[in-house]
Formats: structure tokens, sequence, C-alpha cells
């Protein structure tokens, strides 16, 4: 069956720009050169580098976290899934606690957070009862897109 693929590249590219301009832009703001103090005879230089270095970071920071979330990709999921997790769960089932299946009703029961990828990226994440963690093994976009491939077979019945 055919898996919907979700693209991440021009989210990626956009805010890769964003972060490139703002650094372009801070690094000259804050190498100002040092200007001479109006008064004359005055032996210290004022400079303005740290108050701008200190502007440019919290202006990097507050980009970083207003740039929007990448899109998980399930067809990247489909291939993690397959590696580490189809042991257990190949076609959405469960070969260790039956009735705990990747079927939409069993997620919605028996899954803490319900059925979303957010519930099913934490379960990996952290395991639960005989699932082991997959936080140590697996990178956050990995289980991310993991979680995409789950939700989205359930959805579709795999």
């Amino acid at each position: 069956k055919a898996r919907l693929k979700s693209s991440p590249a021009p989210l990626h590219s956009e805010m890769l720009a964003k972060i490139s301009c703002l650094a372009l832009v801070g690094s000259a703001a804050a190498f100002t050169a040092p200007t001479m103090p109006l008064r004359s005879g005055a032996s210290t230089m004022q400079m303005s580098a740290q108050g701008n270095a200190v502007k440019v970071a919290a202006a990097g920071a507050a980009l970083l976290v207003a740039a929007p979330a990448f899109a998980a990709d399930s067809g990247a999921g489909e291939k993690i899934f397959t590696a580490n997790c189809a042991a257990c769960h190949a076609g959405g089932k469960n070969s260790v606690v039956p009735d705990h299946t990747l079927e939409k009703d069993a997620i919605e029961k028996f899954l803490t957070g319900g059925f979303n990828e957010k519930a099913v990226a934490t379960q990996v994440t952290n395991g639960k009862g005989a699932m082991p963690a997959f936080g140590g093994r697996l990178s956050d976009e990995d289980i991310a897109n993991v979680a995409a491939y789950v939700i989205e077979s359930s959805e579709e019945g795999w």
C-alpha cells in the first residue's frame, strides 16, 4: 500500500536561511568598532560588542523557539520500525502482549495519552511494561518518524 511521505526539506531550508541571516547580521552588530567618548582627555574606550552579542543570542534563541517543528516522515519511520520494532509488532500485532496491538482501537484503549504521535513517541522513548525503551538507541527524529508511521498505519488498518 502506498504511504504518504512528508518532506521536512522546505522547512529545514527555510530555517537554515533564517539562522544564517541572523548570524550574519548578529556578527556584524556584535563586532562594531570601539568608540571614543566625546570628552577630551578620557582614557577609557566604550565597546558595544558584549551588549550586541547578548541581543544576538536572545534573538537567535527566540528564532529557534518560534521555528516550526519538522514534520515527521512516515516513510523513514517504516524503515526504522522494520529494523527495530517488527520483531514484536509485525503487521501491527503484539507478540508479547497479544491484546496490546498497534491497531487504532487498542492504542486508544491502552496507550497513555491516547491515539496520537506524541503518545506513541513517549512510549517508544521510555518503554513500558514488557516494551523496552528506545530513547537511548534511536534519535528523537527517528522516534518521531516511527510514531508517524505507527499512527498512519493504524489509521489505514495496517
